[in-house]
């Protein structure tokens, strides 16, 4: 059961002071990977899941980094947990219509 809405900002030291956003676009591309609903915002991707599932996704997002050779990452992280049952359009369904 989708139980947790996660937020996260992956913010990545680049090797070389290179631009972050390929970085940040590879991170997007695990969420992506995890089958998992989410939405993309200027600043931070929320996904919904189980809380076991979004700590797994963290982990994973933070490993591919590390793949990548970034020398230090930043995960900026938000639960908000519903033991019910919580979807994104939950909280921003009225504003889709807009």
């Amino acid at each position: 059961m989708d139980d947790t809405l996660m937020s996260i900002q992956i913010i990545p030291k680049t090797p070389n002071g290179e631009d972050v956003i390929p970085y940040v676009d590879e991170a997007i591309h695990i969420i992506e990977q995890s089958g998992l609903p989410y939405r993309v915002g200027p600043l931070e991707t929320t996904v919904q899941g189980s809380m076991d599932n979004c700590l797994i996704l963290i982990q994973n997002m933070n490993d591919r980094m590390v793949e990548l050779e970034i020398p230090s990452i930043i995960s900026e992280v938000k639960f908000y947990h519903v033991p019910e049952g919580i979807t994104i359009e939950t909280l921003t369904g009225k504003y889709d219509e807009q």
